[in-house]
């Protein structure tokens, strides 16, 4: 497995902006995953101090595209992280692993959050497999998901939430609790490298 190193962070104002990778994690033909990613980062849009790019694994087939230092470098350049799943077959998407297990240092001492959907489970057995890969990467994954039990059903046809008041609440838990964590990690790493 390749390493890569994690650059010193840029010295960042306290008040700066936390930067968000939010990973669209399937690359199946006709996926549900970006009408949640659209959902997901209208949300982060309106959410003070946040500022988010989105890596999608359907445009990061090995070799990654634009190119595994590209890749890199936006995902150290990250304070946190969200995780965007569905669950197949009771775990996450093989891409979005490919994508995780292509980095190590990325991901250290950095906040991961997780919003799934998917059948039953609206994909929370995805995400109870990813907690388990980023305790063994030294990221701090957040305890509040945002999760969607069969998912087409609850959007309509211009993407919305039928009932967006239980999903934007637990949007917002999500990201004052990210921002929370990230800001504090931000903060430890400036401090002192983290030692993994």
């Amino acid at each position: 497995m390749e390493l890569h190193t994690l650059t010193s962070p840029t010295h960042t104002s306290a008040d700066a902006p936390l930067k968000v990778a939010v990973i669209l994690g399937s690359n199946r033909e006709g996926r549900f995953g970006p009408v949640v990613a659209d959902w997901f980062l209208s949300r982060a849009a309106a959410h003070p101090g946040i500022e988010t790019s989105l890596i999608d694994t359907a445009g990061t087939e090995p070799p990654t595209a634009p190119g595994p230092v590209d890749l890199t470098d936006r995902l150290t350049e990250a304070d946190a992280f969200v995780v965007l799943t569905p669950e197949y077959n009771h775990s996450y998407p093989a891409p979005l692993k490919h994508l995780i297990d292509r980095h190590f240092a990325p991901w250290q001492a950095k906040p991961v959050a997780f919003v799934s959907y998917g059948g039953i489970s609206g994909g929370l057995r995805a995400v109870e497999h990813l907690r388990q890969v980023f305790a063994e990467l030294h990221a701090v994954t957040l305890r509040d998901t945002v999760s969607f039990p069969n998912a087409g059903a609850l959007f309509d046809d211009r993407g919305r939430p039928r009932d967006p008041a239980p999903v934007d609440a637990a949007a917002k838990t999500l990201l004052d609790q990210l921002v929370w964590w990230g800001l504090s990690l931000r903060e430890a790493r400036a401090r002192r490298p983290y030692g993994a």
